[in-house]
């Protein structure tokens, strides 16, 4: 797992470390992994074009000395003071390292024009809000330039504890992110700015608490296996009640996720026109046709986990059958349509048994009664408000989706593309975890794992496995790829939600 912690633990546990080491330690040991980092993705350090952009926090420090050693390896390092006040130790290092410090009015805007590498250093985990100037101006020149840009710690303008952008900020190629991450390194719209996150060890680890915030890497994720004896029945058998008459495409792309996603048997109940569709392709799926009343589970026979919800319509039957199934000792995902109902009656998710709930953030503001754009804008504040206030696994839908339960860390995917923002991709994630919950999975796992499996099914959709090549490859993570920067993928095509299903079993395969 990568472990993020808050700002305010990363602060405590630096005064307890720096308390134990002589002064200046710690900015070094920083400063030396980011210039290995930065040497590493430069095809030669000697005459190299390093652009220091520095601030006047210990980030705008570390890059300093990190330019130093640079320029001690044969870099032409210039660093751009974003402000009269910078380190004055660390310039004093460049300088006598051979560097150059230059005011961001002068040929600043030329400089990173002409750079093969640019560090970010202008603010450090402590910021918040947008950026001001010239802070700003030097962000989007970084941004806009051919040079490989490398972040120290944090993108600037990323806010380092929600992945909060306001305005500009850096886009880097490469983030250097020290001690452990911070959580906004790991959600969007922040973890679109980070590129590749290399994370370098300072000694902060016996000084943090518990993280707030993980994210799985590919080992971490161990939906369940068949085994020798295994039958359909011991695999997991996961019970759908989806669709309606007008609303027959949920119903058949959330039984094709369960198919895919590993469930031993699909029991799958409806409708006759939407049972009719089901059966017609997935045939392997067992089917009911039931009418919307209390007493339709009692026809469908035994199942081990309930998925409900999509396509399934909000009127009088449809929350009769949301009810039933609540009204159940078993796992059940409530989904879609389903998360309207249960948003008008929230005394349903009052039981002893497991519940997910897989909302996008419409969803979510009727459920907890927040407004939209404020749980897009601070999307893990609001995930966890959710789970505190409902007593279920809440996964929030998005551009990163999270994973909470109450007095747990948080649960970050890092895989996915933006083509999965598609209709019906949301119906084929439901009937996925259905069936890793139907296969013994606890619902955070199942949850998180069937969030992975299902970005890592839509980017080989959309693109097939990365191919790494250049002077950044050391540094990318090994397939499935979760980075977002400059990662040597080709170029993503469209995607359907039944290219997501037909993707899944390859998907399994990358992660066994």
């Amino acid at each position: 797992m990568r472990y993020a912690h808050e700002v305010g633990k990363v602060r405590a546990a630096e005064r307890a470390l720096m308390a134990r080491l002589p002064e200046g330690t710690l900015m070094q040991r920083a400063a030396a992994g980011l210039a290995a980092v930065c040497a590493g993705l430069l095809d030669q350090v000697y005459g190299a074009r390093v652009v220091l952009l520095v601030g006047s926090g210990d980030n705008g420090g570390d890059t300093l000395y990190a330019g130093a050693r640079l320029a001690r390896r044969g870099a032409r390092v210039h660093a751009v003071a974003a402000g009269s006040k910078i380190h004055p130790e660390g310039l004093a290092a460049l300088k006598a390292a051979g560097g150059r410090a230059v005011p961001p009015e002068s040929e600043a805007a030329e400089l990173i024009a002409d750079a093969d590498l640019v560090i970010d250093g202008l603010t450090g985990i402590g910021g918040s809000g947008s950026l001001r100037e010239p802070h700003a101006t030097l962000a989007k020149l970084a941004s806009a330039s051919t040079a490989t840009v490398v972040a120290c710690d944090v993108p600037s303008g990323v806010d380092a504890g929600t992945g909060r952008v306001d305005g500009a900020a850096v886009r880097a190629d490469v983030t250097v992110t020290f001690g452990t991450h911070k959580p906004g390194l790991l959600i969007d719209p922040g973890a679109a700015h980070c590129g590749v996150v290399k994370l370098v060890d300072i000694g902060l680890g016996p000084h943090l608490s518990d993280p707030d915030v993980v994210a799985a890497w590919p080992e971490d994720v161990q939906p369940p296996e068949p085994r020798s004896e295994s039958d359909k029945y011991r695999r997991g058998v996961v019970g759908i009640l989806a669709g309606g008459e007008g609303l027959t495409g949920a119903a058949v792309l959330c039984t094709g996720g369960a198919v895919h996603g590993g469930a031993g048997m699909v029991r799958f109940a409806s409708v006759p026109h939407a049972v009719e569709l089901v059966r017609h392709r997935w045939p392997e799926a067992v089917t009911t046709v039931i009418e919307p009343k209390p007493d339709a589970l009692g026809k469908i026979g035994r199942v081990q986990a309930w998925v409900v919800g999509p396509g399934l319509g909000t009127g009088e039957g449809a929350e009769s059958l949301v009810e039933a199934v609540l009204a159940t000792d078993l796992p059940v995902l409530v989904d879609a349509d389903g998360l309207t109902i249960v948003a008008r009656r929230r005394e349903l998710l009052r039981r002893p048994s497991p519940t997910v709930l897989t909302p996008h953030a419409g969803e979510l503001s009727r459920l907890i009664d927040a407004d939209r754009e404020a749980i897009e804008a601070r999307r893990l504040e609001h995930v966890r408000r959710a789970a505190s206030e409902l007593p279920a696994t809440v996964l929030l839908k998005g551009s990163t989706t999270l994973v909470a339960e109450v007095d747990r860390p948080v649960r970050v995917n890092p895989t996915g593309t933006p083509w999965l923002a598609t209709a019906g991709t949301g119906d084929v994630l439901s009937g996925l975890i259905g069936a890793l919950l139907a296969g013994g999975m606890a619902p955070l796992d199942a949850a998180a794992a069937g969030a992975y499996l299902h970005g890592l099914a839509g980017r080989i959709a959309t693109a097939g496995p990365p191919a790494v090549a250049g002077p950044s490859a050391p540094f990318l993570p090994s397939p499935p790829f979760t980075g977002k920067g400059t990662d040597g993928r080709a170029a993503e095509a469209p995607i359907s939600a039944y290219d997501v299903i037909e993707a899944l079993p390859a998907a399994f395969r990358a992660i066994w």
